[in-house]
């Protein structure tokens, strides 16, 4: 795809977030709509090595969601690519559906781990990493965590396992919105600088506007090349909410459906 039909691709991912969740009732918006760029760029900007015909290529790449929470984002993309059909969007935390309201590898393909559990997925994506690497796999793992995930100490119990093995197929993208559901994450739990600290624990880093699609294809994407001593880290600065004027910034979105007012609002500003 073009810039212009990755920009329009990833407006229509947001419009079915803001519909699910409001069909829902219950749901992540806010870091929903933070990351959709991040996954735009991976899943249509040919970041990933991946095929919705054969979900279980043995040398695809991986993408784990560790930040769970934001199931509807991954939904939205794995729909998009053609993994499930788009319809099935609106069945999201439906009883007995495969779309619940933290992804299940069990149910659906495209999903690469079930998660939810905060800080570990990293821990996930660092032992596939580690399992590919010793099946000479060219594949690649991909993880996504949120900046208040990064609170969780096996986040950082990961990143130095991941820096011991040199594992150069590993990249760590992290979500950084500022929020979490508590509040800002720097009053909630100081995290620092995040570039700093995967720096300081052996990982090579990069920070990038984490809503310029351009730029992120071209980072994760020389981020692939093969032979690599590190794992490497990608900041990615994002606005929670983007996208949703009233739920830009606001930490009271990150686990609210919209009711059929706000739902329309939001609809209105993403569909002009």
């Amino acid at each position: 795809m073009d810039t212009t039909a990755l920009y329009a691709k990833a407006n229509d991912m947001r419009i079915d977030i803001v519909k699910m969740i409001g069909r829902a009732g219950s749901g992540h918006p806010g870091g929903s709509l933070s990351c959709i760029d991040i996954l735009t760029a991976l899943y249509f900007g040919g970041v990933l090595d991946h095929d919705p015909r054969d979900p279980e290529k043995q040398d695809r790449d991986r993408f784990i969601m560790a930040k769970g929470h934001a199931a509807p984002a991954l939904y939205a993309a794995l729909a998009h690519a053609g993994y499930f059909p788009v319809e099935e969007l609106q069945t999201l935390r439906q009883f007995g559906g495969r779309l619940q309201g933290h992804p299940d590898c069990r149910l659906l393909p495209g999903v690469e781990a079930s998660t939810g559990s905060l800080g570990q997925g990293l821990s996930i994506a660092a032992g596939m990493a580690c399992g590919l690497r010793l099946q000479d796999s060219p594949a690649r793992v991909f993880a996504l965590l949120g900046d208040g995930e990064c609170e969780e100490g096996q986040v950082w119990e990961a990143a130095m396992f991941s820096a011991h093995e040199q594992l150069g197929n590993l990249v760590a993208i992290v979500d950084a919105n500022g929020l979490q559901i508590d509040g800002d994450v720097s009053d909630v739990v100081q995290v620092g600088t995040l570039a700093e600290k995967f720096a300081a624990f052996g990982w090579e880093v990069s920070e990038v506007d984490g809503h310029d699609i351009e730029a992120l294809v071209e980072l994760l994407g020389r981020l692939k090349a093969p032979g690599a001593a590190h794992p490497r880290a990608v900041i990615a600065h994002t606005v929670k909410g983007k996208g949703v004027s009233f739920m830009e910034n606001q930490v009271g979105w990150h686990g609210k459906a919209p009711d059929d007012e706000q739902l329309a609002r939001a609809l209105s500003e993403l569909e002009a």
